[in-house]
């Protein structure tokens, strides 16, 4: 029996030695960073301008940039007939600064909606349905316990 156990290890061993065993260590993949492009000097400019005369909604914006240094104004004509202009400038060193002007604006008066009511309608006699059947009444099961909480404890050693 002893012999055999040798014999085991033996050859055990042998195939050990036989057989390389390559370490391989578990790569996880990396992971793509999305790099956005960066523009050490960026620059836009935009505006629109609405003139709505049906409703009488007038504004306006423009903003222009050119690097650090953002520039512009936007506007409103309030219904009490004076525009309210805001001029802006936001940059890294003095931050955000906005002028706020008012000023008087004769306004084109947009002619009021014509409220006509339209004549009264009757109708003929609601005919009322048959009666409504209800059904038997619902039977409600017994209510359901629930049992207490299991608890586990961890096993008490000595030593």
């Amino acid at each position: 029996m002893i012999r055999r156990r040798n014999d085991r290890i033996a050859t055990i061993a042998a195939a050990r030695k036989r057989i390389k065993i390559a370490k391989v260590a578990a790569v996880a993949p990396i992971a793509k960073v999305a790099v956005e492009e960066y523009d050490p000097h960026p620059q836009y400019s935009f505006a629109y301008d609405v003139q709505d005369g049906l409703t009488g909604d007038l504004k306006s914006q423009h903003e222009s940039r050119d690097g650090d240094v953002v520039q512009g104004s936007y506007s409103v004509v309030d219904p009490n007939g004076t525009k309210g202009t805001v001029e802006y400038t936001a940059y890294s060193h003095n931050g955000f600064n906005a002028v706020v002007h008012k000023q008087a604006v004769t306004v084109k008066a947009v002619a009021p909606v014509a409220k006509i009511a339209a004549p009264i309608a009757y109708a003929a006699p609601v005919v009322h349905a048959a009666p409504v059947v209800h059904s038997a009444p619902i039977v409600h099961h017994a209510p359901v316990v629930h049992a207490a909480p299991l608890s586990y404890a961890a096993p008490l050693i000595h030593h």
